[in-house]
């Protein structure tokens, strides 16, 4: 008995460290990019950087508005098309699919989020970018290269697609049968008992798994690089090109670095998103306790 406490203790202790060093290891990242960040920061001020619509690395101009409003427009137009695909999908596969639906759809969503990123680029530069550029930009009476904010959207929405499918199914799948059956019996039809039983209970999962899907699209690189467009400008349409702040960083670390600041320019960008994925996290964990409070 006093050995399988100790255990106990111990595993409890292991688990304890695990977490704190979780949360530590964030802040590690942040001091550090901070600290290689400071030298563009002793220059230019940091509400001056952020607002600042010119890049011009050569002539010391680093204004990260253009990138960030990129980042916005792409992950904006991806959570808008993947959150009612990816809850419905998941709605249906729990409520309505047959047993052999369910069975061979699982393994496909999972597959779709082992698919490496650079071939979802180089199928939205094969497929999305055309389309785009002869039939959705014609229809609407404009012309565009096909690479656009739009396109980087679609794709980064079928990317997050696996990850807010599968655990939003989780969830729903965890909603007893007892309460679905009592709806039921009360004279509740089908989509009676889905929205107002299992949605219900199951919201904060759901927007557990539109957080996590919400961080993937922030911070994905290579298929938004290959089809954005990356031009240093703030998108006026979905169908303009964008920057974003991850392609940025990829596209240029390790480039042109003898350029003054040019290092510490992207060490910020880096930081910069590190604190908007944290700052959505913390909104949404705060949207999540109420929501938890609202439904018990």
């Amino acid at each position: 008995m006093n050995n399988r406490i100790l255990k106990e203790k111990f595993v409890g202790k292991i688990m304890l460290i695990l977490v704190i060093f979780s949360g530590v290891l964030i802040l590690i990242m942040g001091i550090a990019l901070y600290i290689k960040a400071r030298p563009i920061l002793a220059v230019k001020p940091f509400w001056e950087l952020m607002f600042s619509l010119s890049w011009h690395p050569l002539r010391g101009e680093f204004g990260f508005l253009p990138f960030i409003m990129g980042t916005l427009w792409v992950t904006g137009i991806a959570v808008i098309i993947a959150i009612p695909f990816s809850i419905l999908s998941a709605i249906y596969l729990s409520e309505y699919a047959s047993k052999f639906v369910r069975e061979w759809t699982k393994p496909l969503v999972d597959l779709l989020a082992g698919i490496p990123s650079v071939v979802y680029g180089i199928w939205g530069v094969l497929v999305i970018v055309p389309l785009i550029k002869n039939h959705i930009a014609p229809f609407f009476g404009t012309f565009s290269t096909g690479y656009s904010v739009l396109s980087a959207g679609i794709v980064l929405s079928i990317m997050v697609f696996p990850i807010i499918i599968h655990i939003s199914l989780e969830v729903f799948n965890s909603v007893s049968n007892g309460m679905k059956e009592a709806s039921l019996a009360l004279g509740a039809t089908k989509w009676q008992t889905v929205k107002y039983v299992v949605i219900r209970k199951a919201m904060p999962g759901v927007i557990a798994a539109i957080v996590l899907g919400l961080s993937r699209a922030f911070g994905e690189t290579m298929a938004v690089l290959m089809v954005a467009g990356n031009v240093a400008k703030i998108p006026s349409s979905a169908l303009d090109p964008g920057y974003p702040l991850p392609a940025l960083i990829a596209n240029n670390y390790g480039e042109m670095l003898s350029i003054p600041l040019y290092d510490s320019a992207l060490m910020l960008a880096s930081l910069v998103l590190l604190l908007v994925v944290l700052f959505f996290n913390i909104i949404s964990r705060i949207v999540l306790i109420r929501v938890e409070k609202s439904t018990q």
